[in-house]
């Protein structure tokens, strides 16, 4: 008995262990469920309400928010002031902390949220001064204007209190241990002007140029400069008329990735009415560059996207018309080589004379850091940037002046489309639209179609044309004023029945005004006009199906002078594999397929062997060199000299190597079967969140699905840009837009990645796989279902 019970005491004593270790397993379980779930809720209280009674006490009167099935807000109010008031309140629910850090990164105030690591990028935005003319601007606008900035302010405002009083305010803001100061009319247009920052800028290229010419020889400088191919097209294919031959006619071009956009006249529609296209193309992040909403009042009935924390709508269409942008391109900024004094830094000559600088204190608030004393000289031209050019800034003072630095009124041209309902009235709204210069294309619902290469496009002394720096000190380098309104590129009603751009060259020769150095290379808009010229009876699913088009004009003109290069030439086994797969491609940039992956590395590989000799700082500066390496290949095939080419052993060397070295990092990245490689196993797409790569915790909240394979590529017109070292998309069609005119009212759409900034928001991915696929959703401006929102003015 008693070795019974001796037997059985350890047992008890497990048992009891057991228990009590169960107990305590499940009280931990219990206490970190019950932290989850207060987490969770926490969270979850700042998701944006798109149900029920909210008190809005600025209100006149009630206003309705209708927010239908894929998270976009149909506003309606009884007058602009409600109208304004609650789309700020709206766009705060969905995107404060977005708005927050816009703000910040344009005003140059980042560093005092992140710390050290903003300072450099601080200093830069300083020294351009986005902020400093946005208040200029402010200045410029009509009362109008201004009690619209104001409406929406109020109403930015008005969410962000209440969100700190109910401690409802975005993670993100408690993670960073900060709370969003008041939102001022100045906040909208600095934002304002960081997107003509985004698409106005070239003053790299002539920095680099300049140092080309610092440091090789002349004829060998001179061959990196911009040329655009003569056979390629334009947009205004119709000599220009009607403006004096005096002035010059200088245009020298290249290469970026940009938009695309379309019209097509009724002639060659299904439907006998203007189709129209549109998807600029900008950097793709969480939350959206764009936020997709529709506007009612007495006065606007207009839908299509904004940027956060920008009151209107700046692209889109009402009932009567539709409107989309690429990006001009024009060369808007110039540098200057300044003089300095010997004795008194702040002083600079000009026609005999040393004038006085204005200098701006610009103290940097660095968070857990001491603020630091930083300031601002301004010549006649612009602010000193030198610091920020690399080896071209070495003992040099170079400024800038940069026309979107001056006052100008996008919001007073975006108030006035929005209630445009015909050419003549929407042309008159883009008199304002000043800064960055757009290719709008426009279509009307009584069958008008239209364009305008449209804002400031200085106008050159004769001989200067945008390539160099120029002397600071002499009157003839200064700009001749802007190309008068009336004498920009337009066109309407063309006979072909389409206008189609894609940041090609706009003119021809003949036109007497400078207008750019640097344009796309041409491929999207080659493929983009033989789509539209192969069919007279086009839909809104062709137009769809275009934007999502992966054909590779690139490649279908250079594979066959590399495969035609290798023919006669010792190679590989694992070479003679690429070729004969080479051969098989439709020149289809698939993400399912092996060409474009070999085909994009070959060209990658061939540009680093070509440019092998330029630092990789000053790389940085040699943007849009896309066509400039187009351009040595054909010369280099034509048998014409081409020295950076010969350099590097000669044509035939460069495509060898370039295709051995491409195989073999190929290889090592993805195993040795070449038949198992894809596209899509590089290029790859996953809208990341600033707030991602801090670590792996927020990478899981804010990007935890994996990155999704997608075709096209930046010469495609589904356009989808990349970075190089990880072939994650970066760079594409941020909306996707497409209406026809028989019904003005609906229009289709993608938002990538969804509307909502918000991780636990049901719109916060969810058009993201649709980006991918081309899945469109229907918007209309009857828009009478889905979750009903009420403002309150008591």
């Amino acid at each position: 008995m008693e070795e019974r019970v001796f037997d059985k005491q350890p047992h008890r004593q497990e048992r009891k262990k057991k228990k009590f270790a169960f107990i305590t397993s499940g009280i931990l379980l219990l206490t970190i469920g019950s932290l989850i779930l207060f987490v969770n809720a926490f969270i979850g209280r700042s998701v944006e309400q798109v149900n029920g009674t909210i008190n809005l006490p600025i209100l006149k009167e009630q206003v309705q928010v209708i927010t239908d099935e894929n998270g976009v807000p149909h506003i309606k109010a009884a007058n602009d002031h409600d109208l304004y008031v609650a789309q700020g309140y709206v766009q705060a629910q969905y995107r404060l902390f977005q708005m927050e850090m816009s703000r910040r990164q344009a005003s140059g105030t980042l560093s005092e949220v992140v710390g050290e690591a903003a300072i450099d990028q601080d200093k830069y935005f300083r020294t351009l001064g986005l902020r400093r003319a946005a208040t200029k601007s402010y200045d410029i606008y009509s009362e109008q204007a201004k009690q619209v900035l104001q409406y929406f302010s109020d109403g930015v405002n008005a969410y962000v209190d209440e969100a700190i009083r109910t401690n409802r305010l975005p993670i993100e803001f408690t993670l960073m241990g900060i709370k969003p100061e008041a939102w001022t009319p100045i906040d909208s247009l600095t934002i304002g002007k960081y997107m003509a920052f985004d698409l106005g800028g070239h003053w790299e290229r002539q920095a680099f140029n300049y140092y080309l010419l610092q440091n090789y020889p002349e004829n060998k400088a001179y061959e990196l400069f911009p040329d655009y191919p003569e056979e390629k097209p334009v947009i205004m294919e119709e000599p220009y008329v009607s403006i004096p031959e005096s002035f010059d006619k200088a245009i020298i071009p290249p290469a970026f990735n940009g938009s695309n956009n379309w019209v097509v006249s009724g002639d060659k529609t299904a439907s006998g009415l203007p189709l129209l296209a549109d998807d600029p193309h900008l950097g793709l992040a969480t939350p959206s560059i764009w936020l997709q909403m529709q506007l009612e009042s007495d006065t606007n009935h207009v839908s299509g996207v904004i940027f956060a924390g920008v009151p209107g709508i700046i692209l889109g269409h009402n009932d009567t018309i539709a409107w989309g942008v690429t990006n001009t391109g024009p060369d808007v900024q110039q540098l200057y080589l300044e003089k300095q004094h010997p004795e008194r830094e702040n002083q600079f000559y000009y026609e005999g004379k040393w004038e006085k600088a204005t200098v701006i204190e610009e103290p940097i608030k660095v968070k857990n850091e001491e603020t630091l004393d930083y300031h601002v000289v301004e010549t006649r031209h612009g602010p000193i940037i030198s610091e920020f050019a690399e080896e071209s800034g070495k003992d040099t003072m170079l400024s800038l002046r940069w026309t979107a630095l001056e006052p100008t009124t996008e919001l007073e041209a975006i108030l006035e489309i929005n209630r445009a309902s015909d050419w003549s009235s929407f042309e008159k709204g883009l008199e304002k639209f000043l800064v960055p210069a757009q290719n709008f294309v426009f279509a009307q619902k009584n069958g008008t179609i239209a364009y305008k290469a449209n804002g400031n496009i200085p106008i050159y002394q004769d001989g200067t044309d945008a390539l160099l720096p120029l002397p600071g000190w002499e009157k003839e380098s200064e700009w001749k004023g802007y190309i008068p309104f009336e004498q920009l590129p337009r066109i309407v009603n063309p006979a072909k029945g389409y206008i189609a751009t894609a940041n090609n060259k706009i003119t021809t020769e003949d036109y007497p005004y400078h207008i750019s150095n640097v344009w796309a290379q041409p491929y999207r808009y080659e493929r983009i006009a033989e789509v539209l010229e192969s069919s007279n009876a086009l839909t809104v699913r062709d137009m769809q199906d275009l934007q999502m088009d992966t054909k590779n004009m690139q490649a279908e003109e250079f594979v066959p002078v590399f495969l035609s290069i290798l023919r006669n030439m010792n190679i590989s086994e694992k070479e003679k594999q690429a070729v004969n797969v080479m051969k098989k491609w439709d020149y289809h940039d698939e993400a399912t397929a092996v060409q474009p992956l070999i085909f994009h590395h070959w060209m990658n590989e061939l540009e680093a062997i070509i440019y092998q000799d330029i630092p990789d700082n000053m790389m940085d500066l040699f943007g849009s060199r896309g066509q400039t390496t187009d351009e040595l290949i054909r010369k280099s095939v034509e048998g014409k000299d081409a020295i950076w080419v010969e350099n590097a052993g000669g044509l035939q060397q460069v495509v060898k190597d370039a295709l051995t070295n491409s195989l073999n990092k190929l290889e090592n990245d993805f195993g040795k079967k070449m038949n198992d490689w894809q596209w899509g196993d590089y290029h790859q797409v996953s809208f990341r969140h600033p707030l991602s790569e801090i670590n792996p915790v927020l990478e899981f909240f804010f990007n935890n699905e994996a990155p999704l394979p997608v075709g096209g590529s930046k010469v495609t017109p589904m356009a989808a840009a990349y970075k190089t070292e990880t072939g994650i998309v970066n760079h594409g069609a941020s909306w996707r837009f497409v209406v026809d005119m028989e019904e003005p009212k609906k229009g289709y759409h993608i938002v990538g990645p969804g509307q909502s900034g918000h991780f636990k928001s049901d719109w916060y991915h969810d058009q993201l796989t649709d980006w991918v696929h081309g899945s469109y959703h229907e918007t209309t401006l009857s828009q009478s279902q889905g979750n009903l929102l009420i403002f309150q003015p008591e």
